[in-house]
């Protein structure tokens, strides 16, 4: 199974993201990610097998339990693997020092003492955007993303995830929430 754990925003925070982004899609020949799946990955595994991913959750709700409530909110944007080579624009996530970065060292930790092994690179917290195929310089879009400046939310769960490659609308992924872990 692909599996990741995940901060999902609240729908009101989705829609204000969306709203600012709808205008401005048909300027742009990006393959856009459909708001329904806007989240901020902690951890992500391409390979899980179903017992790893009920102790994973286990283990993700021992440390969340050990884990306050903060607030956080989307805003300015950035691209990998670089604004003029980039492959994925994103917008950021502004949250208190640490708090982003040590829910996915815990969910991280909780896969990896699981079974579960972990992909991906040093964390930056973000969401996906629109993905392009080949590198392409988006400074434009970037400079339009510093612009955007979100609602406030307060992160109280973490979001079990498993991604159905091909099975959602248009042949992208399908999102399945497997359990969500509260915070505190």
């Amino acid at each position: 199974m692909r599996v990741f754990a995940a901060i999902v925003p609240p729908p009101d925070v989705v829609e204000h993201l969306d709203s600012f982004l709808d205008v401005r899609r048909e300027h742009g020949s990006l393959r856009w990610t459909d708001a329904s799946q806007f989240h901020v990955t902690l951890a992500f595994s391409a390979e899980c097998s179903e017992q790893s991913v009920d102790d994973w959750a286990e283990r993700l709700a021992e440390s969340a339990g050990r884990r306050t409530r903060f607030e956080a909110s989307l805003g300015g944007g950035g691209a990998f693997p670089s604004v003029a080579d980039a492959k994925v624009l994103w917008a950021g996530v502004r949250a208190p020092e640490g708090a982003l970065s040590q829910l996915a060292l815990s969910a991280r930790s909780g896969a990896t003492a699981s079974g579960v092994p972990v992909d991906g690179g040093r964390f930056r917290p973000h969401v996906t955007l629109a993905r392009l195929g080949l590198g392409v310089d988006v400074t434009r879009w970037v400079r339009i993303l510093d612009s955007y400046d979100g609602p406030a939310w307060t992160v109280d769960a973490i979001t079990l995830v498993r991604s159905h490659l091909g099975q959602g609308r248009r042949g992208k992924p399908r999102y399945e929430p497997l359990a969500e872990i509260p915070l505190g």
